[in-house]
């Protein structure tokens, strides 16, 4: 060291710069504890199950696609609709009380290029939510009509 010279760690820390989110830190580590006690295994599977009921309600809507691919697809729940623009149907929800997102084709450029995808809804059931909040999502679908 001297005050004429800097020179870089050669390992991460070099990333740290100032002061720490000690906060965040904290939660991480209570948010990591909270998901060992639960379980992983059991985290993941409610997820699958969830996600699986959401899609079932879905495909029996008229109008909604799923755009899920793959024989065990991810937690998260992507549809259109050919009666409603994703952005129409996110705000409606949340008028409703339901978290979604709306995702652009941008975002995934090549799948969705590949598949035409339109703008999607993305819903994220987690292991928390329960059998009456997809059944609420699917009627607010519905309702939309």
């Amino acid at each position: 060291m001297a005050p004429d010279r800097y020179e870089l760690r050669d390992d991460a820390r070099r990333f740290e710069t100032w002061e720490n989110n000690y906060a965040a830190r904290l939660g991480l580590g209570i948010a990591i504890d909270y998901a060992l006690a639960i379980g992983l295994d059991e985290i993941e599977a409610r997820c699958r199950a969830i996600s699986s009921e959401l899609r079932a309600s879905l495909a029996e809507l008229p109008g909604v696609t799923l755009h899920d691919l793959g024989p065990r697809p991810a937690a998260i729940v992507s549809f259109s609709s050919e009666k409603h623009e994703a952005s129409v149907i996110k705000n409606q929800l949340a008028a409703a009380g339901i978290n979604v997102s709306a995702s652009s084709p941008s975002s995934t450029l090549l799948d969705a290029k590949a598949r035409n995808l339109p703008i999607v809804v993305r819903a994220s059931p987690h292991y928390y939510n329960i059998s009456p909040e997809v059944e609420a999502l699917a009627a607010a679908i519905r309702s939309l009509s």
